[in-house]
Protein backbone atom coordinates (compact mmCIF):
# COMPACT_ATOMS: atom_id res chain seq x y z
CA UNK A 1 0.00 0.00 0.00
CA UNK A 2 2.84 2.36 0.85
CA UNK A 3 4.45 1.82 -2.56
CA UNK A 4 1.16 2.57 -4.32
CA UNK A 5 0.80 5.86 -2.44
CA UNK A 6 4.41 6.79 -3.23
CA UNK A 7 3.84 5.95 -6.91
CA UNK A 8 0.66 8.06 -6.93
CA UNK A 9 2.48 11.04 -5.42
CA UNK A 10 5.22 10.84 -8.05
CA UNK A 11 2.80 10.45 -10.97
CA UNK A 12 2.90 13.53 -13.24
CA UNK A 13 0.32 12.69 -15.92
CA UNK A 14 -2.48 14.40 -14.03
CA UNK A 15 -0.40 17.53 -13.51
CA UNK A 16 0.39 17.69 -17.22
CA UNK A 17 -3.28 17.37 -18.12
CA UNK A 18 -4.12 20.11 -15.64
CA UNK A 19 -1.49 22.40 -17.14
CA UNK A 20 -2.84 21.83 -20.65
CA UNK A 21 -6.34 22.56 -19.37
CA UNK A 22 -5.19 25.83 -17.83
CA UNK A 23 -3.43 26.85 -21.03
CA UNK A 24 -6.54 26.06 -23.09
CA UNK A 25 -8.65 28.09 -20.65
CA UNK A 26 -6.32 31.09 -20.90
CA UNK A 27 -6.36 30.91 -24.70
CA UNK A 28 -10.17 30.82 -24.66
CA UNK A 29 -10.30 33.89 -22.41
CA UNK A 30 -7.87 35.72 -24.71
CA UNK A 31 -9.92 34.86 -27.81
CA UNK A 32 -13.13 36.05 -26.15
CA UNK A 33 -11.46 39.31 -25.10
CA UNK A 34 -10.12 39.95 -28.60
CA UNK A 35 -13.47 39.18 -30.23
CA UNK A 36 -15.19 41.48 -27.76
CA UNK A 37 -12.82 44.26 -28.72
CA UNK A 38 -13.32 43.80 -32.45
CA UNK A 39 -17.10 43.40 -32.23
CA UNK A 40 -17.63 47.13 -31.83
CA UNK A 41 -15.22 47.94 -34.65
CA UNK A 42 -16.82 45.41 -36.98
CA UNK A 43 -20.31 46.66 -36.18
CA UNK A 44 -19.23 50.20 -37.10
CA UNK A 45 -17.55 48.99 -40.28
CA UNK A 46 -20.59 47.08 -41.48
CA UNK A 47 -22.81 50.02 -40.57
CA UNK A 48 -20.72 52.33 -42.74
CA UNK A 49 -20.71 49.80 -45.59
CA UNK A 50 -24.49 49.50 -45.38
CA UNK A 51 -24.82 53.28 -45.54
CA UNK A 52 -22.55 53.43 -48.59
CA UNK A 53 -24.42 50.62 -50.34
CA UNK A 54 -27.81 52.14 -49.58
CA UNK A 55 -26.65 55.53 -50.91
CA UNK A 56 -25.77 54.02 -54.30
Amino acid sequence: MKTQIARFLHEEDGATALEYGLIAGLIAVAVIAVLGTFTTALTGLFGRLKTLIDAN
